[in-house]
């Protein structure tokens, strides 16, 4: 171990949609989780890896905090609330443009119950003027005794810098886990998987999203050097399968080909893409399903 190195585990915990794989992805400096307008994105604790020259930082990025309809639901809360027992630092994210609501009660009630220190990350400050930071601090600082209180802006980078010099300084000492060159634990397959489940968030209606999931079924290379990649897209009905195919499969083709540009950014190389729709009635609700994709508890 380097002399005077430091080293720990982050979980970015908050409501669903206040901008934490955003954040994970501009602190990482490069995609490891997919990032949407839609809330509920993020469905696996997301393993990002940042390596300086005197820490390393290993950052969990878990779903967001929400009143479960469904199994699936159920997991993901789980998921969170398991994530502030496992680290070192806590960083917990609101909305610079939102007072304190019940989901952020919901989840500083469950802060409570922990000693790890709790960095309040007060995002998208770029939508709001800097004079409405103050009541909003004073707000949250009576609800709970921050460690630190960061305004941030995750779109734009806006004191981020800052934010990592605080976490380096909350890290305790210990070893580098990782190699400097790695990002995350997830295997490429995944992240291609959560690339193309991005496209179908952005593309289609409000209809689909939450009941789709992603599987790479092949992955292969050929000699000319393209790899090809088979994927199929799984949801709920008929009649989203239907929206997910489109007129003469015109939005299976415009997912395919965005999600095609993001899997090539990160292979760093040319591939086929074959993308294929399948229905699982009710598959969020059903457990031999919820763990084929991959969603269930850890050992």
């Amino acid at each position: 171990m380097k002399n005077g190195y430091k080293s720990g585990f982050a979980a970015l915990v908050g409501r669903t949609n206040v901008g934490k794989s955003t954040l994970l992805n501009r602190m990482i400096g490069r995609k490891v989780a997919i990032v949407s307008d839609k809330p509920q994105t993020t469905r696996n604790k997301i393993l990002g890896v940042l390596t300086a020259d005197d820490y390393q930082v290993v950052f969990l990025d878990t779903p967001g905090f929400h009143k479960p309809k469904h199994r699936l639901g159920e997991h993901l809360v789980q998921v969170a609330l398991k994530a502030l027992r496992e680290v070192d630092i806590i960083l917990f994210l609101v909305e610079a443009d939102h007072p304190p609501g019940p989901g952020d009660l919901f989840i500083i009630d469950k802060l409570k119950e922990i000693k790890t220190p709790v960095l309040l990350v007060i995002n998208k400050v770029d939508l709001v003027k800097r004079e409405e930071l103050l009541p909003l601090i004073e707000q949250y600082s009576k609800l709970y005794d921050f460690a630190e209180v960061v305004p941030v802006s995750a779109l734009t980078g806006d004191n981020v810098a800052k934010l990592l010099e605080l976490i380096a300084r909350y890290l305790p000492a210990g070893p580098q886990y990782y190699p400097e060159d790695m990002i995350t634990d997830r295997p490429e397959s995944f992240i291609m998987a959560e690339l193309i489940r991005e496209k179908v968030l952005e593309l289609t209606s409000q209809e689909v999203p939450h009941s789709v999931a992603v599987v790479i079924e092949e992955l292969k290379q050929r000699p000319n050097g393209v790899v090809a990649v088979r994927a199929l897209i799984y949801t709920e009905r008929e009649s989203q399968k239907g929206i997910l195919i489109g007129k003469g499969g015109s939005m299976l083709k415009k997912i395919g080909q965005s999600a095609r540009e993001e899997v090539e950014n990160l292979l760093g190389s040319k591939i086929y893409l074959e993308l294929w729709v399948k229905v699982k009635e009710d598959w969020r609700n059903r457990e031999g399903q919820l763990r084929y994709f991959g969603y269930r508890e850890e050992e």
